[in-house]
This record gives structure tokens, sequence and C-alpha cells, in this order.
């Protein structure tokens, strides 16, 4: 029993001793790429890219501005395409509204009318 218990105690220090060991290995290299990381990190990005000759640089500009006013257009394409489910109910909204004007406009007119017969109205009164 007492060597069967020193030979598990063992075989997990041993599994121990290995996880540490790639622990230490893991350590190392994150320590090895520390001082690449940091001069990546203060690199400019510019450098990493790729070189364009200066009888390009016009061209890109141009390419640059052309993508810009793309995308800007293709925003409002999307928000017009958007806004097509919501047509039936913009309809139904101005059909309401039309109604509602028609409604408006003949108790006007019905007003104006009486406004008149009551300005006639009075003109007879002061007549007299």
């Amino acid at each position: 029993s007492r060597t069967i218990d020193s030979t598990l105690h063992f075989h997990f220090a041993g599994k121990k001793c290995e996880m540490l060991q790639d622990m230490n290995r893991h350590l190392e290299a994150v320590l090895k790429n520390k001082e690449a990381l940091k001069k990546r990190l203060i690199k400019p990005r510019s450098q990493d890219s790729l070189p364009i000759e200066a009888t390009f640089h016009k061209y890109i500009v141009q390419l640059l501005t052309e993508a810009v006013t793309f995308i800007e257009k293709f925003e409002s394409h999307l928000q017009a395409v958007r806004t097509i489910p919501q047509i039936p109910n913009m309809m139904k909204d101005m059909d309401t509204a039309l109604a509602k004007r028609e409604v408006l406009a003949m108790e006007l007119e019905e007003l104006t009318d009486q406004i008149l017969k009551w300005r006639d109205m009075q003109k007879q009164l002061y007549s007299e």
C-alpha cells in the first residue's frame, strides 16, 4: 500500500513538473516575443502597408473620394429600401390627411357662406 502511495505521489509530482515546464516554456516564448511586439506597436502602421508609386497617388486619392461617395449614396439607397415596407402605412396616413383636409375645406366654405350672409344682413340693417 505504501509503495502504491509513493508511486502515485511521484506520478502526480511528475505531471505537475511537466505542467510547470510547459508553462515556463510558454512564458519564455512570451518574453522573447515581448521585444518584437513592443517594436511592432511603436512602429507606425503606414510602414507596414504596400508602397504606392508617386505617379499613382492622385489616382488613389480619386479612388478614395469615389469610394466615400459610393458609401454615402449606398447608405441613402439602403435607407430608401428600408422605408419600402412603411409605404402602405404612409399612403393610408396621406389618405386620412386628405380626407380631413376635404372635410375642413367644406366646413370653411360653409363658414364663409355664413359670414357673407351675416355681412349682407348687417348691411341691410345699417342701410334701413
